[in-house]
């Protein structure tokens, strides 16, 4: 099938699973650390440990050790946060929450399409709203007054996948987002999937975010997950808190989805999580630098590509397609003749997807030197 007609992102995903050089999909590709590669010798003891105790006990230790890593030690002691397989599955419960109480919804635009295919395949169409209505906390309130008038909004941050978040400046913007919701009586939806690379972050001093929303009174809704940090072959848990206001009727769409997330994917993971706990999520952060730079090293100063800086650098990088009339697919289609596959923009813009066409998403959770020699094909491939 030519890749033009392909649906969506994850269509695009499963292509580049055959490819090459598969720089599409963000899951955790990246090789284990020396004492990630410990975790794996131990995994027949993780496995009996499973056996011997009771979920509750790895539902605790998971939940508690990832929100510690996070520093939101406000969530674990609201005692509201329900584990599945994955944001999506996540992501489907927020979406029936809204759909049965006959909600609509504003959703940031760019994001992963995913999330608009959820809701609209669940009953909810979205509206967009622009990301950069965000970007100035003077204006946000005054922006969203203008834009919003739906009854939730649903925003991702750390957004994928530019990097933008509403944490610099001392969180004045999430700050103004409460401040809209709780004033409005707007129900928000936070997708922080990507918010582990935030941490030891420069520009992003991430508070305690829950601490917040629940100071603010605003009902809530708040995704995380471990599918795009850890390299743990796709086993994975996301998180969902609520506000204490709906927090019945969110577990009750859960119950109706999903019995409990394996003990031996808990027992595993808390020890990712606590690896990352011991060395300032280091092995982490070190091969998306490593990378990052190799990505802006790697591309000569007559590439039409121009790798554009983020506020929080995740796992993925989005890059500016410089010259005129080249487009996304342009790009993408020269690429994959060199068995290099990165995701059009297109996509991305989910309402707009002429404000996609002059980007492209490369993810970066690679080996190192795989990802190297990709750079290497890229810019040859482009003629620079």
């Amino acid at each position: 099938m030519p890749t033009r007609s392909l649906l969506d992102l994850t269509q695009h995903e499963i292509k580049a699973l055959r490819t090459r050089y598969n720089l599409a999909d963000a899951h955790t590709h990246q090789r284990q650390s020396i004492s990630q590669e410990k975790i794996v010798s131990r995994l027949p003891t993780l496995w009996y440990e499973s056996e011997e105790r009771q979920q509750a006990h790895f539902e605790r230790q998971f939940t508690e050790a990832f929100f510690r890593l996070h520093g939101q030690t406000s969530a674990a002691g609201l005692e509201r946060t329900l584990l599945s397989y994955s944001a999506s599955v996540a992501t489907m419960v927020v979406a029936m929450y809204l759909r049965r109480n006959d909600m609509n919804v504003s959703l940031v635009e760019p994001c992963f399409d995913n999330l608009v295919d959820l809701l609209k395949y669940l009953g909810t169409p979205p509206t967009p709203l622009p990301e950069e209505a965000l970007a100035d906390p003077d204006r946000v309130y005054t922006e969203l007054a203008a834009r919003i008038d739906t009854d939730a909004l649903y925003l991702v941050d750390p957004n994928n996948p530019t990097g933008f978040t509403l944490f610099t400046d001392g969180g004045r913007g999430f700050a103004e987002v409460l401040r809209f919701c709780r004033e409005r009586r707007k129900l928000l939806v936070l997708d922080f999937c990507f918010a582990s690379f935030a941490l030891h972050s420069g520009l992003v001093q991430r508070p305690d975010v829950y601490r917040l929303l629940e100071e603010s009174g605003v009902s809530y809704l708040a995704i995380e997950d471990t599918g795009k940090t850890w390299p743990v072959q796709d086993a994975k848990c996301a998180l969902l808190t609520s506000s204490r206001d709906i927090h019945e009727e969110v577990y009750n769409l859960h119950t109706a989805v999903l019995l409990n997330v394996s003990p031996f994917v808990l027992n595993f993971l808390t020890h990712y999580v606590e690896d990352s706990v011991e060395d300032s999520f280091a092995s982490v952060r070190e091969v998306i630098d490593t990378n990052r730079g190799a990505l802006r090293t790697g591309l000569s100063p007559a590439s039409p590509l121009e790798l554009l800086d983020a506020q929080v650098d995740t796992s993925v990088a989005w890059l500016r397609i410089r010259p005129a009339g080249l487009t996304a697919f342009d790009v993408h289609d020269r690429l994959l003749r060199s068995e290099v596959y990165v995701l059009p923009g297109t996509y991305f813009y989910w309402a707009n997807p002429g404000r996609g066409e002059r980007f492209v998403r490369i993810a970066l959770a690679r080996p190192p030197e795989q990802f190297a020699e990709a750079v290497r094909v890229i810019d040859e491939a482009l003629g620079s």
